[in-house]
């Protein structure tokens, strides 16, 4: 076998839960604050992209805070994020939601859920 194959299985072993673009998702990260303690931040948002493949994909996750838009890059296999948790399954048409960046207020964070549209 290939050693990168088996680099790559190390990493694709831990269990992380399955989300897809237009979700609303909590990254816990770990943040170093002394030589032997670790702090979980939180970083709330709306996942605008997904890119590659094993354990070279990264997800981009996008919040508003104070008026300000703020996007950041997890690689999903980091060993730096403890957790990830599924705040809200969303319902999109696009694979890549840039478009969020131009709109503001609810506009900017409200994307229909799955479970709001069920047929009647």
């Amino acid at each position: 076998m290939d050693k990168m194959k088996l680099i790559e299985a190390q990493y694709t072993n831990k269990q992380m839960p399955k989300f897809n673009v237009g979700d609303t998702v909590k990254v816990l990260v770990k943040i170093p604050e002394a030589p032997d303690k670790v702090r979980l931040h939180p970083f709330e948002g709306v996942v605008i992209c997904k890119k590659g493949s094993g354990t070279k994909e990264n997800f981009t996750v996008r919040k508003v805070s104070f008026g300000e838009g703020i996007e950041r890059v997890f690689p999903l296999y980091s060993p730096s994020i403890d957790r990830i948790e599924i705040i809200r399954s969303g319902k999109v048409k696009r694979a890549k939601l840039y478009y969020l960046r131009g709109k503001v207020g609810k506009r900017a964070t409200k994307i229909e859920s799955k479970e709001e549209k069920l047929p009647k």
